[in-house]
Formats: structure tokens, sequence, C-alpha cells
């Protein structure tokens, strides 16, 4: 039985037409240019935002110190 399984299965063809060839394509592209913007977004934007806003958070309360 299973072996008749593995025979059908290996008798179909898995052949894409071309316009469904360039919707994969396509897909393809729009995934991997978004996974490597999350990757950018977390490794260097996210960091560099929450550190400068932290920075200017530390210099705005030494200013208000050094007022009093």
């Amino acid at each position: 039985r299973i072996i008749s399984l593995f025979i059908f299965v290996n008798q179909l063809k898995f052949m894409f037409e071309f316009d469904q060839y360039l919707g994969f394509i396509l897909f393809l592209s729009v995934f991997t240019m978004g996974f490597w913007l999350l990757i950018l977004l977390l490794t260097f934007i996210v960091p560099y935002w929450v550190g400068g806003s932290l920075l200017e958070r530390l210099k705005e309360l030494r200013d208000k110190k050094l007022k009093k």
C-alpha cells in the first residue's frame, strides 16, 4: 500500500505555469525583502531610536537638575 502511494506521487508532475512561476518568484521576493527589513529594524533602527531617546531624556533630567 505504501509503495503504491509512493509510485503514484512520483508519477505526478508538479510543473508551474509561467504566470504561477512569476507569482511564486514575486512572493519569494516580497517575503525575502520583508524578512531582511525586519532584521534591519530589530538590530539597528530600534536600538538606535531607543538609545537616542534615553540619552535625550537623561540630558533633560540633567539640565533640569542643574537649573535648580
